[in-house]
């Protein structure tokens, strides 16, 4: 058995652990929701107050060019490509994540409408359990271009639907709702084999896990700036074409800052060269400052062993966290949905309640926030609730999460459910955020 001492001597032994300085955590808070919203780097309000002070208060629009607010979309994007395996240039900060899927799934299709002479390739593949927006966005594509989009309910149907009907396979790396993690290289490989293209979203990605883009020879990449970027609510997102694909199309949203040159106010669109013509409007810079504190925050790593490192640590307090909650709370009806293997498994722990405590979830969640342990919940499917359960979701983010934490946060779930704490009536009231 573990002990919290064992785990408080894992955390003095690690040398990410100092990592953590560089955030605002309140005391007394585990925070183990990074894989919906990254903690807060100190940097960030002192950063933000710099831009509203002095880049707008005082120097007004010449910080344009004085600050660099023009640059900041590629500024940023090169450093996030540190993060993913990309090039320098291949990467940009642009809208959200729903907008930048929309871009490259367009033109994902676009280019397979050109090269499939036959006209075969009509359907767009993606896993049912994939998260709602993208769903919503590849179904309006479909619609659009007149295809059929196919959702299996077990990533074992994908490779059935590897044929020359498929035009792109659409998948988010790491499921949200599981932390079940797809072999990017394998898949993109098995999907290029049969002629289509890949999209991938790396929400619970980027910031979480080594990605290699490049390395997997992947097509079109996506991803959101306020998971494990800790880039703040509502954070600008960031796209990656595959140099090889991003000058073929215009991306649909041809805005005028992803013009070849702007400031000429052309009637006509040109677009930009490269991963520059998939910006739409002008950047927000409060919120892209912002968001440049927070990659900053994973680049303070890579003296330490960068995201190999954090890997590592990720998967050691995942594993640590699932099987504590087996041991403590397994017979309180405790059962881990996440993967075991780690290489399937992302930085999250999903649990489930067996009956008749499953519709407890959300209460369970509740309670456990009240005591400072702050994850959340997903509903599942109330018609199948043995196939896909109601989800209690712990993200562990190593840059600031212990091992010692994930300890106390088990120990407080055992807490909860021994005394029976989620019957009281508050914590069984759903708020409009789960």
């Amino acid at each position: 058995m573990t002990t919290r001492q064992d785990c408080l001597a894992l955390d003095a032994a690690d040398p990410l652990a100092r990592l953590k300085d560089q955030f605002s955590l309140p005391a007394g808070t585990l925070y183990l929701d990074g894989n919906s919203l990254g903690a807060m780097p100190k940097a960030t309000a002192a950063r933000v107050q710099q831009v509203i002070a002095q880049e707008w208060g005082t120097d007004l629009i010449k910080s344009w060019n004085t600050a660099g607010w023009m640059d900041l979309p590629s500024r940023i994007g090169d450093k996030i490509g540190r993060l993913i395996g990309a090039a320098p240039g291949e990467t940009i900060v642009a809208d959200s994540t729903s907008l930048n899927l929309y871009k490259v799934l367009s033109a994902a299709l676009r280019i397979v409408a050109t090269d499939d002479a036959g006209g075969r390739r009509r359907v767009i593949v993606s896993e049912r359990s994939n998260f709602p927006t993208d769903l919503y966005i590849a179904e309006s594509l479909a619609e659009q271009h007149g295809m059929t989009l196919t959702l299996v309910d077990d990533v074992a149907e994908i490779p059935a639907l590897l044929n020359d009907r498929l035009a792109v396979l659409m998948l988010t790396e790491v499921n949200y709702r599981t932390g079940r993690k797809h072999d990017m290289k394998a898949v993109t490989a098995a999907a290029h084999a049969a002629g289509a293209l890949t999209v991938w979203d790396l929400a619970h990605s980027a910031g979480a896990i080594p990605v290699d883009l490049n390395g997997a020879d992947a097509d079109f990449a996506i991803g959101c700036g306020y998971k494990y970027l800790n880039g703040g609510p509502g954070a600008p997102a960031f796209v990656w074409a595959h140099p090889r694909h991003a000058d073929r199309f215009w991306q649909p949203l041809s805005g005028w800052l992803g013009h070849a040159a702007p400031f000429q106010f052309t009637a006509n669109y040109r677009p930009a060269a490269g991963i520059k013509r998939y910006i739409c409007g002008t950047p927000a810079i409060l919120s892209t400052a912002a968001l440049e504190c927070g990659v900053d925050t994973l680049l303070a790593a890579e003296p330490l062993g960068g995201m190999a490192a954090l890997r590592e640590k990720s998967l050691a307090l995942t594993a640590l966290f699932a099987r504590l909650a087996e041991e403590r709370c397994g017979g309180l009806g405790v059962r881990v949905v996440s993967p075991r293997d780690p290489a399937q498994r992302g930085s999250q722990v999903c649990l489930a309640l067996a009956a008749p405590l499953e519709d407890a979830s959300y209460a369970v969640v509740q309670a456990l926030i009240e005591r400072g342990v702050i994850g959340d919940f997903r509903a599942g499917d109330a018609t199948r609730l043995d196939q896909v359960p109601h989800i209690l979701r712990f993200g562990f983010t190593p840059l600031y999460i212990g091992f010692a934490d994930a300890w106390d946060a088990v120990e407080h779930l055992h807490q909860v459910l021994v005394n029976e704490e989620w019957r009281e009536a508050r914590f069984n009231q759903k708020a409009a955020v789960t």
